[in-house]
């Protein structure tokens, strides 16, 4: 076991929301990985500590990353016990650090989580105790060290977990507005979009802003992780500092300037300060313009661009009349956006038809728990025949 602490060649699993699998494989995939392999939520690869490093600091879409260390099969509540006890805890951390347990339960040996940690923890202790004399200390906010326990019917994968907090934790978002988006999420929604960073970008429902950080990051090649002070691998006995230090330098030598217009508008004055916030804490405020103004009113940058929103769907967000919203916004886009690709998420199926574009993609997408479609519009200078024949005959 403790060789796969430090085996050039690890397996690993990267942890994402529903719907975002294919995004952060192709992100493993351009970092390295080999062997990827699409799970529901996640993506399994193979690759070198370096990778394991990159692909926290780098990956725009994955929540964790995981390396199992032990898999095992239970009949019985002692089984689980005695497998995490022999365990050779004490070769990963010490009896100085705090851990916690996460646990995922699919199970009819066990149904409820906290009493699986509950027992994870006790054999952990236990066996420490034997060891050392000693126990060390649960600290579920800011663990030292967070094991990761998987258990799917009878079947169990001990992880560690080397991203520490989640991912979607980026170290930019000091204020919120109503119903934000997460930093995972909006980075998935630009990146489905095949927005580049390279053509004008703009949301106009904007809140607290993060579709506008992520987009700022992205035209920049700014890591996910670059304002993240800590990541859980620093705390690995065998963490390399080097090795980390290399990839930051690595990563600072590939930034670049923003090239294009970023623009966000709302018609909140309290949402345009938290937008503003965050961006000044990303030091990316004088790269993104904002503007109060209600969306039927702005005027985006010159096209090409990409439009990318997420309006209220009256679940987190009243509105009096949400059909006449999406109506307005439907004919919003088919007035000022023309030569934009557009992309709207929502969890109301039917005010997303009220838009009155037919999609010419359709993602499903979980924002939180609520189930939502991300549909993309391209918005041409009337229809997509005369768009067609304007082409042929240039």
């Amino acid at each position: 076991m403790s060789a796969a602490f430090i085996s050039p060649q690890i397996s690993l699993l990267a942890k994402c929301p529903a719907g975002l699998e294919e995004v952060l494989a192709t992100e493993l995939n351009d970092l390295g990985a080999s062997k990827t392999e699409i799970l529901y939520r996640a993506v399994a690869f193979e690759g070198d500590k370096r990778l394991l490093y990159a692909a926290n600091y780098h990956c725009r879409t994955a929540l964790r990353i995981l390396l199992p260390v032990s898999r095992f099969s239970i009949l019985t509540e002692q089984d689980l016990y005695t497998r995490i006890k022999a365990i050779r805890w004490e070769d990963y951390f010490s009896v100085s650090d705090t851990f916690a347990i996460d646990s995922t339960i699919i199970s009819s040996v066990f149904t409820h989580s906290h009493f699986v940690s509950q027992r994870v923890k006790d054999a952990i202790a236990d066996r420490f105790r034997e060891k050392t004399g000693q126990r060390p200390s649960v600290d579920i906010e800011n663990p030292d060290f967070r094991i990761n326990l998987h258990m799917n019917s009878n079947e169990v994968t001990v992880s560690f977990d080397s991203s520490g907090s989640s991912l979607h934790k980026r170290g930019y978002h000091v204020s919120n507005a109503e119903a934000p988006l997460s930093e995972v999420l909006a980075a998935g929604m630009i990146l489905l979009s095949g927005w580049d960073g390279q053509s004008n970008f703009i949301d106009p429902m904007c809140g607290s802003g993060t579709l506008l950080t992520e987009a700022a990051m992205i035209a920049m090649n700014l890591p996910a992780g670059h304002f993240r002070e800590s990541f859980g691998f620093m705390n690995w006995k065998d963490f390399d500092k080097a090795l980390w230090d290399d990839i930051l330098d690595e990563a600072m030598d590939q930034q670049r300037d923003i090239n294009c217009i970023i623009k966000g508008s709302d018609i909140s004055e309290k949402n345009l300060r938290s937008a503003m916030a965050n961006l000044k804490q990303a030091r990316l405020h004088k790269d993104v313009s904002l503007e109060t103004i209600p969306f039927q009113e702005v005027i985006p940058p010159p096209a090409p661009g990409v439009m990318i929103t997420n309006p209220p769907y009256g679940e987190r967000i009243r509105v009096e009349d949400i059909t006449a919203l999406y109506q307005d916004l439907g004919n919003t886009l088919k007035r000022r956006f023309t030569g934009y690709q557009a992309w709207v998420i929502s969890s109301d199926m039917r005010a997303l038809k009220m838009i009155g574009l037919r999609p010419m993609k359709k993602h499903i997408l979980f924002n939180g728990p609520l189930e939502c479609r991300y549909a993309g519009f391209d918005l041409y200078d009337g229809s997509k025949k005369a768009s067609k024949q304007q082409k042929d005959s240039d």
